[in-house]
C-alpha cells in the first residue's frame, strides 16, 4: 500500500514542481534523451499465469531515445516489476517488458510538451518451477514532458501493453495499463533564438520580436485584437475593433462616457450623459436634455423644460409651459387638463355651498327604475362635476311621493338610486366605484307635504350627498384662499 501511495504522490509532487520552473523553451531540433522512470502497473485480469492474474504494483524502467526536428522521435523502452498472483498459490512471477515505439510531440506549451506513442515489443513473465510465458505486444502511450530547462525535466506518461500470443492472435485482447513518472535527461544541439522569442532562428521570420510579444509558429509577433500592440505587450487584450489605444494597448475614451475613442461618434458628450452604442446622448422624453443629466425623465411631449430638464409651469396653475393654452391664468385659478380657467356651474357652486346637487327632473319609466333618455343630460352634468371632486365621496339618495304602499316605494327608491350610480360610473370611467355609494330613502324624507301634484313632484326626487364633509369644507377654504 504504502509503495502504491508513493507511486501515486511522486508524480503529483514533480507536476507542481515543473508547473513552478517550466519555461516557454523546450529543447528543439535533433537531441537525445535518457529517462530513468518509476510508476504503477495494473495487469490484465484477463491473462491468467501461472494459474491466475497478476497483483497491481510498482515497476521500474529505463527509456532511451532520440528527437527529430519535425517533432517525431524513437523512443527504446525497457520494464521490470516484481509481483505475485492476484490469487491460488500467490507464487512470485518476474514481469519484463522491452519495446520500441515512435513518438509525436506535435506543440509546445509553457507546462510542457504532450506527446503520442505507438510501437510493438516483447512481454516475459517468469515463475519459479513453471515455464515462462513470452507474448509480443503492441503498445499505446499518451504523455507530457515538462521541461525545468534545456536539459531536463519531468516526464508523466500512461501506457496500455497489449499482450500478442504468438500462436493466436485472435486472442489479443488482454492488455495492461502502465502509469509512469521520470526525469528526463537531455543533450544535444539547441537551436538559436536571437530574439529570444521562443522561435529557432531558422524558422523565425520576425527576427527582431520586440521582447515580451506573443509570437506564432513563425516567430512573428500576434496582434490578436487588431489594435497596433503586440499580444504580450497589450494590456488590455480584445479591445473592440476601431477604437484608439494608448502605448499599452488599452482603449482611450476622452469623454468619459464609456465608449472607446475612434468607436464614439459623438465624442464631446457632456459628462454624465447616457449614450448608446455609437456614444451619442440619448433623449428617451424628447426634451433635449439628454438621459442621465435629466433630473425629469418623463416629461411629456410639448412641454418646455430647464437646463436640468424639468418642465417650466409659468402661471403656476398646474399645467406645463408648451402644454398650457392659457398661459397667462390668474393665480388660484382652477383650470382643466389644457390649463385653462374652469368655469363653475350652478351645480358645483351648489355641491360646494350646501354639500349637496338635488335634482327633481330624473324621470324613470312607470313604477321601473329604467332612467328614461331624457334625463340622461343633466346626469351628465353631475356626472361631469363630481369627476373634478374625486376627493369627495357622494351618496345617491333615491325619494318618493306617499303614493303607494311605504315597502313598495322603498324598494322603488333603492333600485332607482341604484340605476343612477350605475349610469354614472359606465359613462365616467374615472368615477371610482368605491367614490359613490347609493340609498332609497322611499316617502320617508318629503320635503314638501304630499297633498297635490306640485309637492309630490317637489318630493320625487335624486340627492348627491357630500359624506365627507370636512374635506369638502377644506377644499372651500382653500379656493377662497387663493382668491384672496
Amino acid at each position: 500500500m504504502r509503495s502504491r501511495m508513493l507511486a501515486l504522490v511522486l508524480p503529483a509532487i514533480l507536476l507542481v514542481s515543473s508547473a513552478v520552473h517550466a519555461r516557454a523553451a523546450v529543447p528543439e531540433g535533433s537531441f537525445s534523451w535518457l529517462t530513468p522512470m518509476a510508476g504503477w502497473i495494473k495487469f490484465s485480469d484477463r491473462l491468467f499465469y501461472p494459474t491466475d492474474s497478476l497483483k497491481a504494483g510498482p515497476v521500474f524502467g529505463l527509456r532511451l531515445g532520440r528527437n527529430f526536428a519535425n517533432g517525431f522521435g524513437i523512443e527504446l523502452a525497457g520494464a521490470y516489476s516484481a509481483t505475485k498472483e492476484a490469487a491460488g498459490l500467490e507464487r512470485d512471477v518476474t514481469y519484463t517488458n522491452a519495446s520500441a515505439s515512435i513518438m509525436f510531440s506535435p506543440i509546445h506549451w509553457a507546462i510542457g510538451s504532450p506527446y503520442l506513442a505507438a510501437g510493438g515489443g516483447a512481454t516475459s513473465r517468469k515463475a519459479d518451477g513453471v515455464d515462462g510465458l513470452d507474448y509480443g505486444s503492441f503498445e499505446q502511450a499518451i504523455g507530457l514532458r515538462s521541461w525545468w530547462g534545456e536539459h531536463s525535466g519531468l516526464r508523466l506518461e500512461a501506457r496500455n501493453v497489449l499482450s500478442i500470443p504468438h500462436r493466436n492472435w485472435g486472442q489479443a485482447h488482454q492488455a495492461d495499463q502502465q502509469y509512469w513518472a521520470g526525469i528526463d535527461f537531455a543533450w544535444g544541439g539547441r537551436p538559436k533564438d536571437s530574439d529570444g522569442d521562443g522561435v529557432a532562428d531558422r524558422r523565425d521570420k520576425c527576427p527582431d520580436t520586440p521582447a515580451g510579444a506573443t509570437v506564432d509558429a513563425t516567430g512573428c509577433p500576434k496582434d490578436s485584437d487588431g489594435d497596433g500592440v503586440w499580444d504580450g505587450i497589450d494590456k488590455c487584450l480584445g479591445t473592440p475593433k476601431g477604437a484608439t489605444v494608448d502605448a499599452t494597448g488599452c482603449p482611450k475614451d476622452s469623454d468619459g462616457d464609456g465608449v472607446y475613442d475612434g468607436i464614439d461618434q459623438c465624442p464631446d458628450t457632456p459628462k454624465g450623459a447616457s449614450v448608446d452604442a455609437r456614444g451619442c446622448p440619448m433623449d428617451a422624453d424628447g426634451d433635449g436634455v439628454p438621459d442621465g443629466i435629466d433630473k425629469c425623465p418623463n416629461t411629456p411631449a410639448g412641454a418646455k423644460v430647464d437646463a436640468s430638464g424639468c418642465p417650466t409651469d409659468a402661471d403656476g396653475d398646474g399645467v406645463f409651459d408648451g402644454l398650457d393654452k392659457c398661459p397667462g391664468t390668474p393665480a388660484g385659478e382652477k383650470v382643466d387638463a389644457e390649463g385653462c380657467p374652469i368655469v363653475v356651474t350652478e351645480k358645483e357652486t351648489e355641491l360646494l355651498d350646501t354639500g349637496m346637487i338635488r335634482l327633481q327632473n330624473v324621470n324613470f319609466e312607470t313604477a321601473k327604475a329604467d332612467i328614461l333618455p331624457e334625463s340622461f343630460p343633466v346626469l351628465d352634468e353631475v356626472g361631469a362635476i363630481l369627476r373634478k371632486w374625486p376627493q369627495l365621496n357622494i351618496e345617491i339618495g333615491g325619494h318618493c311621493d306617499s303614493r303607494g304602499s311605504v315597502a313598495y316605494n322603498q324598494k322603488l327608491s333603492e333600485a332607482r338610486a341604484a340605476s343612477v350610480k350605475d349610469y354614472l360610473v359606465k359613462k365616467f370611467p374615472e368615477l371610482a366605484n368605491t367614490q359613490l355609494t347609493s340609498r332609497g330613502y322611499g316617502e320617508l324624507k318629503p320635503i314638501a307635504p304630499n297633498n297635490n301634484a306640485l309637492n309630490m313632484a317637489k318630493n320625487r326626487r335624486v340627492e348627491f350627498v357630500v359624506q365627507n364633509k370636512d374635506v369638502l369644507r377644506k377644499e372651500v377654504e382653500k379656493r377662497r384662499t387663493l382668491k384672496k
